[in-house]
């Protein structure tokens, strides 16, 4: 059992990268690289990825193939935005959002004992299971960093690269 002041020292070793924004901008370029990376396997072949969310059956039947083309867009939007640090808190949220959302419709039907394939980074691939449950929620926990965190602003009107956030005391 680890104690309270283990614990301490543990997170005042750990809080100055936790926090920092230097962690951030690394963070939402990886996962801006792999929602980029994602959205390219799906968007030239929108049939495929239909049927992969069809079979996940959480959704109407009428708005899978609007999902099929409209969720590969966004995410390589968002991969965008993260990486060239245009409105990242937005696209840090949305982000969030989406792997909020691929992470429950996994678990529901890792639950329901679905032999189904993710559908994450390729049309087709290996059955879901509990990796990718995994996978997704460090994910998460990493865009939930960069939406606290990241404070630099590279495309803001008037401003420089890497020039911080209005109210951020610390210098670029």
């Amino acid at each position: 059992r680890v104690s309270g002041g283990t614990m301490n020292r543990i997170w005042s070793l750990l809080k100055p990268v936790a926090t920092s924004r230097y962690t951030a901008l690394v963070l939402r370029v990886y996962i801006g690289w792999v929602f980029i990376y994602a959205s390219m396997s799906k968007i030239p072949y929108p049939a495929g990825f239909a049927e992969n969310l069809a079979a996940y059956r959480l959704f109407p039947y009428w708005s899978v193939n609007v999902l099929a083309v409209v969720l590969p867009w966004l995410e390589l939007i968002v991969g965008l935005f993260l990486i060239i640090g245009l409105r990242t808190r937005a696209a840090a949220f949305i982000t969030g959002a989406m792997l909020a959302g691929f992470t429950i419709a996994i678990v529901i039907n890792i639950l329901r004992g679905a032999k189904i394939s993710c559908g994450c980074f390729d049309v087709v691939g290996s059955d879901i299971g509990w990796w990718e449950v995994f996978r997704d929620l460090v994910w998460l926990t990493m865009i939930v960093q960069v939406y606290f965190f990241d404070r630099f602003d590279w495309l803001r009107m008037g401003g420089t690269i890497f020039r911080t956030r209005a109210g951020d005391s610390t210098p670029a």
